[in-house]
């Protein structure tokens, strides 16, 4: 087992729903679900296309100095219905200690609805390396140089 992150459920939160969890051995991301306030938990909560929405997860997150949780799409539901997220991947820093939501945007031409304890995204935790910036006269030379997007060919 790697690093531990502390995990406290909100108030209203299910706390039936699971925690995140790696589906395989070799998994780099833990699936996070939808732990929907009890309001919405019937209906569950709909994206309609091109439409945004902060999915709960009932969830508070501490996460160890020196690293950081990254939430990211699911394969699958980008692939099968247009859903990912708008910042992807987001960021948690470990400074962090508010609700964790999940920004879903659908990409897709038809309404998705989000039901309570659906895996929405998943987390990678990842060390951080914070970096010095030096301003300098001149840099060194590259193959690449300042060739930019797609400089390489198509795509």
């Amino acid at each position: 087992m790697g690093v531990s992150v502390a995990v406290v459920f909100e108030d209203w939160a299910d706390r039936a729903v699971p925690l995140p969890e790696y589906q395989t051995l070799g998994a780099a991301g833990a699936d996070l679900r939808a732990n929907l306030r009890p309001e919405d938990r019937a209906k569950g909560i709909v994206i309609a296309p091109m439409g945004r929405a902060v999915v709960p997860t009932g969830l508070r997150v501490a996460v160890p100095t020196g690293f950081e949780m990254q939430i990211r799409p699911r394969s699958g539901l980008a692939v099968k219905h247009g859903i990912s997220l708008p910042n992807t991947p987001g960021t948690i820093d470990s400074d962090y200690r508010g609700p964790l939501g999940v920004p879903l945007i659908n990409l897709g031409d038809q309404d998705f609805v989000v039901a309570h304890g659906d895996r929405i995204a998943q987390l990678v935790v990842a060390p951080v390396v914070r970096a010095g910036f030096v301003v300098v006269e001149d840099m060194d030379e590259t193959a690449r140089g300042a060739g930019g997007f797609g400089h390489t060919g198509r795509g």
